[in-house]
């Protein structure tokens, strides 16, 4: 095999002259973090996956959370007292911001893969953005105003 294989992306830059990190086959490491020339769409799948596992996390975290009641009372009362602290209410409003952004960008996901929307994604997305912002602003302001 003497040339790039064919369907193989990045190989045929294997012999262009520069630095090593870009000859590599794929996005290089630093193009991960890197948010200069990315499209909607490649910021909109990023936050998806972060907010995705930050709710897989939150999963076991409240199963352990709920495990407390195996202790009794005393140690229950003493979680609820922590609980309702204000940095623990500001991660309640981080933890509806995941829900809010996962559920609605998936909607938007769903819609414009079943072609009901597809030529309209980035509208969905400012829309759905729109939507979600009203809904954690008013959340907010339950959770807080609650404390």
């Amino acid at each position: 095999m003497n040339g790039p294989t064919p369907g193989v992306p990045g190989l045929e830059r294997r012999a262009e002259r520069g630095q090593v990190r870009r000859k590599g086959v794929g996005v290089p490491t630093s193009g991960w973090f890197d948010p200069r020339g990315r499209a909607l769409g490649s910021f909109a799948f990023a936050v998806n996956r972060v907010t995705g596992l930050g709710l897989i996390f939150y999963l076991y975290l409240h199963l352990g959370v709920l495990s407390m009641l195996l202790m009794g009372e005393d140690a229950w009362n003493d979680f609820v007292e922590l609980a309702t602290n204000v940095v623990f209410l500001a991660l309640d409003v981080l933890l509806i911001f995941g829900l809010l952004y996962h559920g609605l960008n998936g909607l938007r996901v769903a819609l414009v893969g079943t072609n009901v929307a597809a030529d309209r994604h980035v509208a969905l997305w400012w829309a759905f953005g729109a939507i979600g912002t009203i809904v954690l602003l008013y959340s907010a302001l339950h959770i807080f105003g609650s404390a």
